[in-house]
């Protein structure tokens, strides 16, 4: 028998070379190496190791850099006052405006229009989305036609809204409606009709009648639709707006505007576009906020 494969020695010698569990530890050599527990490296993200500046910094750095360029080409002659004033006039305009109580009496005249037209129509956009995609018999009487609607544009009614509605705030809240509808209509139509069918079965697998799996898996499933479609029907707001108010419009931003442009007032034409943008702006972060408190359960990449 080779070496390799002998027998272990059971004899009392071999028994009394045991290792005591009470006895205590002897000293290693210093050719034993010495076994010690591993160091914890804290893991630090790339961007921090990289050395990158914040988020927030990197995404002013862009419209900084813009407003130093126009401000120095306005300086140096390379452009013209009448053409479009620098940002340090426009500033002054800006607080001029709001001085005299004139931008936040516009402001709000212009938010209430917005927030009617866009409640009346998301309300029907959402209820037709919802008849469309939840039955097939209001699929065939609904979708046919808001699909034509649809294909029209929406600014060239405005001489019909003027007919039938006369010069008032009927056709500016008329427009926005018009215009915000159609997108809520189409994403909550596309989120009912693209949840999974195995979502499905397994509700009606678990007892869930008709009204329970529309409450608990079909709208639920829809909700990301919905949110899509708010975001894009609060940009169509402010277009529509733009040109709602521009029909016989005695106050808001857009009657601020056709004042500005009788008179050649560039900077008090940039306040109001910076207004509409900021106006715009500040609702899309009101509906992310949105979007992150009732969409948790669904993670999304967030980018790297």
């Amino acid at each position: 028998m080779s070496l390799d494969h002998a027998p272990p020695d059971i004899s009392p010698k071999a028994a009394s070379d045991t290792i005591d569990p009470s006895a205590e530890p002897t000293p290693t050599s210093a050719s034993t190496p010495d076994r010690r527990a591993p160091t914890l490296v804290p893991v630090v993200p790339t961007s921090v190791r990289r050395g990158s500046p914040p988020r927030w910094l990197r995404r002013t750095a862009g419209p900084l850099a813009l407003l130093a360029l126009w401000q120095l080409a306005s300086t140096f002659g390379v452009l013209a006052p009448e053409t479009l004033a620098p940002p340090s006039t426009i500033a002054s305009a800006g607080a001029d405006l709001i001085g005299d109580g004139t931008l936040p009496s516009a402001m709000w005249i212009s938010l209430q229009r917005v927030a009617i037209g866009l409640l009346i129509g998301g309300a029907a956009g959402t209820a037709l989305a919802l008849l469309s995609g939840l039955s097939r018999l209001g699929e065939d009487l609904i979708d046919a036609s808001v699909q034509m609607l649809r294909t029209v544009p929406w600014v060239g009614l405005i001489p019909l809204f003027i007919i039938w509605m006369g010069i008032g705030e009927a056709p500016k809240v008329a427009l926005i409606a018009l215009g915000t509808a159609f997108h809520l209509y189409l994403n909550v139509y596309a989120g009912i009709r693209g949840v999974d069918e195995q979502l499905i079965e397994a509700g009606g697998a678990l007892g869930l009648g008709r009204w329970g799996l529309v409450r608990h898996v079909v709208l639920p499933g829809a909700l990301p639709g919905f949110m899509t479609g708010l975001r894009y029907s609060l940009a169509t707001a402010w277009l529509a707006l733009v040109f709602g108010e521009s029909i016989n419009a005695d106050a808001g931003i857009g009657f601020l505007m056709n004042q500005a442009r009788e008179f050649f007032r560039t900077d008090v034409i940039v306040v109001c576009l910076a207004v509409y943008a900021l106006l715009g702006l500040t609702a899309d972060l009101v509906v992310r906020a949105l979007e992150r408190l009732l969409l948790q359960w669904r993670p999304t990449f967030t980018g790297q």
